[in-house]
């Protein structure tokens, strides 16, 4: 079979010189397209839903709604677990499902199940599914503010203008909103005025949901809607459409008080305001909106990213007054900077390569094949998970690192093994061709390097039995680089038998020693020889040398002991989560987390801050007021270990907070 492929390579070596070629401009064109991401998706199908309830303690969520809903979602088809999490005023449940479900199936299952829930008070909202998130969830936190617009005005802006906008960037999966404050027109009553004008609650409660459209209050007329009608004339029929006047603080406090001649404005104060607020956010300019963006699984994080940025300045000149910050939370800055990091490491390390070869083969027709094929062997990999559907994302590229070392061993050992022969043949002035030559050369080296790739495939067998998170991080660095073993194995039974045929079949082969190599060949012959003659002394002196070697590499290796098995990302957006004891006050987290975005701010290297308070609706954090967490931004040109340093000095000066 070996010799059949090898064989067939070299009949057809413009061929196989076309299709290297070919490879190379698809890789070119088509890996650029491939998603990329800071991790692999490392979570399981996994299902949430949320269920808000304004005005129930945690503890009546759990009775009322989280106990309910998990009776009726228990014994969902391929559910592994099931786990719930109850705050006041709302109830989160994720059902994690065996690995391998159909998200879509999955969810059309939990739907079904959902349809069914009807035992939930009257305060809570229907339950809702959120959409599927990847694991890293977050792509962006967008930043508004503004010393013109209001807060209010600003929230209407974000809820129906830019959330919506941004929902249709492709692999946008949810944007929820922090600091949301919907305008509403408010009532607020005094009993004394109300007492002196024999005037009751019920009277100003009627008055006011009757004077809407729409009153969720079901004992009104108001909480039946249509006030439309028409009148039939001889020949023609009228539509009839209310219009409803109130609009403003002032409208409303004109509308009579049911029963009376008196005005709401005569006996309450109505004003324009906010609901009572749930989350806020703190921005490194004062208070404003915070939009925190989601993807959905296997989303491109940099072109999600270019997305949003370009819908958002889309949007810009109509949102005059309100100033925009994306750089609050952006992993695609990390994401492009470890691309950057990457590119470089890569261009020197193939000049090193390239140096290396030429320094030892001392032939640039052998040197020249080398390089061809390990490149090859890369982008056939790549190609492989391209077509798989794969993201590029740091285990897949230390995957493609680890197999670098024996892409180059199978490069370099085929082409000088061949190279070898071909002089010896010349030399000994044998009549054979090149192409049987070089295909029984390539024949003696390949058979031992297929069974040793064999060997180290087998040794990776047990990372593909791997389950739950660990597998989800080591299964894509193993198959890259099982991708890679495999297209070098490839590359160097048919490219480089073809491209030796059309390099080394005319010109001169007369052998022209590397300088350094046969420096090195010298040392090692004395040292070889040394070992040699003295039999027991040299052992024994070998001996105590790699016996006194490891246990100087041991205490060497000894702090390292405990340490995690990934290093820790330089990563420019630093997150902080912290939480106040429990009854914490919203204006208590508030003071205390403005204070830390403050002193963070004047830590050199530190480029912006910005903290979220609480949660907000269909957002990702399932916490009370009591909870906070800072966004911290740190410059690239600064030092980023000192930086860091300085952070965590600053958060943890703050005692009593639960850092998490």
């Amino acid at each position: 079979m070996i010799r059949w492929i090898v064989g067939w390579s070299l009949k057809f070596p413009l061929l196989m010189l076309a299709l290297a070629v070919a490879m190379i401009l698809v890789g070119i064109t088509q890996l650029r397209n491939m998603p990329v991401d800071a991790l692999p998706e490392f979570a399981p199908p996994y299902v949430e839903v949320q269920t808000e309830a304004l005005g129930l303690s945690a503890s009546e969520v759990e009775e009322l709604i989280s106990f309910n809903l998990e009776e009726l979602l228990n014994g969902t088809p391929f559910l592994q677990s099931m786990r719930s999490t109850s705050v006041p005023g709302l109830s989160s449940i994720v059902l994690y499902f065996q690995p391998g479900t159909d998200i879509l199936r999955a969810r059309q299952l939990v739907s079904e199940r959902l349809s069914l829930a009807y035992a939930l008070p009257n305060v809570a909202q229907p339950p809702v599914i959120l959409q599927p998130m990847s694991a890293t969830s977050r792509v962006m936190m967008v930043g508004l503010s503004s010393k013109q617009v209001s807060p209010i005005q600003m929230s209407v802006l974000a809820r129906w203008n830019i959330r919506p906008a941004l929902l249709s960037v492709p692999g946008v999966a949810n944007v929820s909103i922090w600091g949301m404050r919907d305008r509403q027109l408010q009532v607020l009553v005094d009993p004394q005025r109300l007492q002196a004008r024999h005037v009751t609650l019920d009277q100003i409660v009627s008055t006011t949901g009757n004077a809407l459209w729409v009153s969720p209050l079901t004992f009104l007329n108001a909480s039946t809607p249509g006030s439309g009608g028409w009148i039939d004339g001889p020949q023609q029929r009228l539509e009839v459409r209310h219009v409803l006047p109130i609009s403003s603080p002032n409208d409303l406090a004109q509308v009579n008080v049911e029963g009376t001649t008196l005005r709401l404005g005569d006996v309450s104060k109505v004003v324009e305001d906010h609901q009572p607020l749930i989350g806020d956010d703190i921005l490194d300019n004062g208070s404003g909106l915070m939009l925190v963006v989601e993807k959905f699984p296997g989303a491109n994080t940099l072109d999600v990213t270019r997305g949003i940025e370009a819908k958002l300045a889309e949007l810009q000149p109509g949102l005059s007054g309100i100033q925009i910050d994306t750089g609050i939370f952006r992993p695609a800055s990390f994401v492009e900077m470890a691309i950057g990091n990457f590119t470089n490491a890569l261009l020197i390390g193939f000049l090193l390569v390239v140096l290396v070869l030429f320094t030892f083969l001392f032939e640039w027709r052998t040197a020249l094949v080398s390089l061809v094929t390990i490149p090859l062997s890369l982008t056939a990999a790549g190609l492989v998970l391209y077509l798989r559907g794969a993201t590029i994302n740091t285990m897949v590229l230390a995957g493609l690192v680890i197999a670098v070392g024996v892409i180059v061993d199978d490069a370099v050992i085929g082409v000088e093994n061949i190279l070898r022969r071909l002089r010896q043949h010349r030399r000994e002035g044998s009549e054979r061709s090149t192409t049987s030559i070089i295909l029984e050369a390539s024949l003696e080296t390949r058979g031992p390097m297929i069974y040793a790739t064999l060997i180290i495939l087998l040794a990776l067998l047990p990372v593909f039995l791997l389950q739950g998170v660990t597998g989800a991080f080591f299964q894509p660095l193993a198959l890259s680089y099982v991708l890679a073993l495999l297209a070098s194995m490839v590359m160097a039974l048919t490219i480089s038998p073809a491209l030796c045929l059309i390099l080394l079949s005319r010109g001169s082969l007369g052998r022209r020693e590397s300088p350094l190599l046969r420096w090195l060949q010298r040392g090692y012959s004395a040292l070889l020889g040394w070992i040699i003659r003295p039999v027991r002394p040299a052992f024994l002196a070998t001996g105590v040398f790699a016996a006194s070697l490891t246990a100087l590499v041991g205490l060497a290796l000894l702090p390292s002991l405990g340490l995690p098995l990934l290093p820790s990302f330089k990563e420019p957006d630093i997150m902080v989560q912290w939480q106040g004891p429990p009854g914490t006050s919203y204006p208590e987290i508030t003071r205390i987390t403005t204070l830390a975005s403050r002193e963070l701010r004047t830590i050199p290297g530190v480029s912006n801050v910005a903290a979220l308070i609480g949660r907000s609706v269909l957002g990702d954090q399932i916490v009370d007021v009591n909870s906070a967490e800072l966004a911290v931004s740190v410059d690239p040109a600064a030092n980023y270990d000192a930086t860091v340093a300085a952070i965590k000095k600053v958060v943890n000066g703050y005692p009593g907070l639960f850092r998490v």
